[in-house]
C-alpha cells in the first residue's frame, strides 16, 4: 500500500461517522418527485461548507422540451433545483463529472417497512430508508472522496464537477439540464447501486402503449363479437417472440450473467368495461429495453415493424392493426470503450482497495449515463455501493462499509485521473 493510499484510508476511518451522519440526514428528508428542494438544500449547504463553487438553479421546462432527448411527464419543475459544486484544479489535468440523482421513488405501503421509510435507522452495519441505496449512499461516497482530497491538503490539476440532479427516476431531465447549462468533462462516474461492479455500458429503455381493438357484443352471444382481451394475448405472445429475437443477437460478454439483457416487459393491462360484454379495446403498457449498441429510434422501428407482422398470424389484424404509442419515461443507452483510460484507472484503484479483481458488466437498467455520453459528450462509467435487489423495495438499505470503500476507490481514482499538483499537494 502506498503512503497516499494509506493516508486516504486513514482519513476515511477518521471521518466515517461524520459521513454517515450526513447520509442519515439526507435519507431523513423525503425527496420524491416534486419534493427534492429540501434535500438539495442540504447538499448545497454541504458543498458551500467544503468551499466548492456552488451553482443552484431550477430547471427551465420550456427550454428542456425543445431538446430531442427530453422526457418527462411533469408540467413544470418549480422548486426542484439542480445543485452543482466544482472543485477547481490548478490546470493541466483531465476533468471529471461525478453525477448522482437526489430524487427517490415513493415508499409504497408503509406497513411493509420495519421502520419509518425515512428513518435512516442503523442496524448491524446497515442504514435503512427510501433512497439510501438508490442512490444517496453513492452520492455521499462522492462527497467523501472530494472531502478526503481536500482534508489531506491535496490539489488536483483537473476540475471535479459534482452534480446532484433531480428527475433521474423518470427520464433524466435533471442531468439533461446540466448538459444544457454547459457542464462537460473528459469523463464521468455515476455511483448507482451496482454492488461495486463496474458498468461501462448502460442499457436504455422506453415506455410504450399498445391499443388492441376488438368488436363489442353481448356476452350471451359473444361469438358475434371479437374479444380484444383474446387478441391482446396474441399481441403479448408476439412481443415475447420479439424479446427472444432481440436478445438472441446479443453476444457481448458483459451480459453473460444477465438472463435477459434487454427485456420487454408488459406492466399494465387495461380492458373491458362490463362482465356481460365482449371487450372492444385493451390497452397494454410496457417497457422496452434498448441495447447500448443501438439507438432509441432503431429499437422503435423494430417494434413497429414487428407489430405489423401480426397480420400474418391473424387476419383480424389486417383491418384492425394494433396502435403503438411511445410515451412517458425514456432512458438513453450509453457505452464507454472498454479500453478507455478511466476504465483502467478505476479498475486499478478498485484492485488496490478491495484486493480483488473488479466485476465488469453491462447495466441491466437505464441510468443518466446515456445522457452524459450522448447529449453531453462525456463518456460515463456507472459504479457505486448498494445493491440493485433492494432499490425500490421496502426496507431498502445500504452497507455502510461499502459506502466508505467506494469513497476510497473514487478518491484514488480522482487523484490518478485528474492528476496531482505536486507543488500544492
Amino acid at each position: 500500500m502506498s503512503e497516499l493510499q494509506a493516508r486516504i484510508k486513514q482519513w476515511m476511518r477518521t471521518h466515517s461517522e461524520e459521513g454517515m451522519a450526513f447520509l442519515q440526514r439526507l435519507v431523513q428528508v423525503p425527496s420524491t418527485q416534486g419534493h427534492e428542494a429540501a434535500a438539495q438544500a442540504l447538499v448545497a449547504e454541504k458543498l458551500r461548507q467544503m468551499g466548492l463553487e456552488v451553482d443552484v438553479w431550477e430547471l427551465d421546462g420550456e427550454a428542456l422540451k425543445k431538446h430531442p432527448y427530453f422526457c418527462s411527464s411533469r408540467p413544470d419543475f418549480d422548486n426542484c433545483p439542480n445543485v452543482v459544486g466544482i472543485l477547481r484544479g490548478s490546470g493541466g489535468g483531465k476533468s471529471i463529472i461525478l453525477n448522482g440523482h437526489i430524487d427517490v421513488v415513493p415508499e409504497g405501503e408503509r406497513e411493509q417497512w420495519s421502520d419509518d421509510p425515512y428513518s435512516g435507522a442503523i442496524r448491524d452495519g446497515k442504514m435503512y430508508g427510501r433512497g439510501v441505496t438508490d442512490m444517496k449512499g453513492g452520492n455521499v461516497s462522492l462527497l467523501l472522496a472530494i472531502q478526503a482530497i481536500q482534508g489531506l491538503g491535496l490539489r488536483l490539476k483537473g476540475d471535479v464537477i459534482f452534480q446532484s440532479v433531480v428527475e433521474e427516476e423518470s427520464g433524466g431531465a435533471g442531468t439533461l439540464a446540466t448538459v444544457m447549462r454547459g457542464y462537460q468533462a473528459d469523463a464521468a462516474i455515476i455511483p448507482e447501486p451496482t454492488n461495486m461492479r463496474i458498468f461501462p455500458k448502460q442499457q436504455g429503455s422506453m415506455w410504450f402503449r399498445i391499443q388492441v381493438k376488438g368488436r363489442a357484443a353481448h356476452g350471451g352471444t359473444r361469438y358475434e363479437g371479437v374479444s380484444a382481451i383474446e387478441k391482446s394475448m396474441l399481441v403479448i405472445r408476439h412481443i415475447q417472440a420479439l424479446e427472444e429475437r432481440r436478445n438472441a443477437r446479443i453476444t457481448d460478454p458483459l451480459y453473460q450473467n444477465t438472463p435477459i439483457p434487454i427485456p420487454i416487459n408488459i406492466g399494465v393491462i387495461q380492458g373491458g368495461n362490463w362482465p356481460s360484454s365482449v371487450p372492444d379495446l385493451v390497452r397494454l403498457e410496457g417497457r422496452m429495453g434498448v441495447s447500448p449498441e443501438e439507438t432509441i429510434e432503431e429499437a422503435k422501428l423494430e417494434m413497429e415493424q414487428w407489430l405489423e407482422r401480426l397480420a400474418e398470424q391473424d387476419p383480424w389484424f389486417k383491418e384492425h392493426a394494433p396502435v403503438l404509442e411511445w410515451f412517458g419515461a425514456r432512458w438513453i443507452p450509453g457505452s464507454m470503450d472498454m479500453e478507455h483510460e478511466l476504465m483502467h484507472t478505476l479498475a486499478e484503484q478498485y484492485r488496490k482497495v478491495a484486493g480483488a479483481e473488479p466485476v465488469i458488466e453491462a447495466s441491466p437498467w437505464g441510468t443518466d449515463g446515456g445522457l452524459l455520453t450522448q447529449a453531453g459528450k462525456t463518456p460515463a462509467i456507472v459504479f457505486g455501493p448498494g445493491v440493485t435487489e433492494v432499490a425500490h423495495y421496502p426496507n431498502e438499505y445500504i452497507e455502510l462499509d461499502k459506502v466508505m470503500e467506494a469513497a476510497e476507490i473514487i478518491a484514488l481514482t480522482l487523484i490518478e485521473w485528474c492528476g496531482l499538483d505536486e507543488m500544492n499537494g
